[in-house]
């Protein structure tokens, strides 16, 4: 389960990474807020899981 969670949350920062660059390099402000968001999720899950980690050790 925690690999599953681990792997998504890297899915997340990446395709926000990639629709942020998109977006930045297009000038749609809004389609790189939305990579910035989806980012930050991917880094909110990412920071869960380690401290999940963290407290299973």
């Amino acid at each position: 389960m925690a690999a599953d969670e681990k792997a998504k949350a890297k899915t997340e920062q990446v395709e926000g990474k990639v629709k942020e660059s998109l977006g930045s390099a297009t000038g749609n402000d809004r389609t790189a807020a939305e990579g910035r968001a989806e980012k930050r999720t991917g880094d909110a899950r990412e920071t869960k899981e380690k401290a999940k980690d963290v407290f299973r050790h």
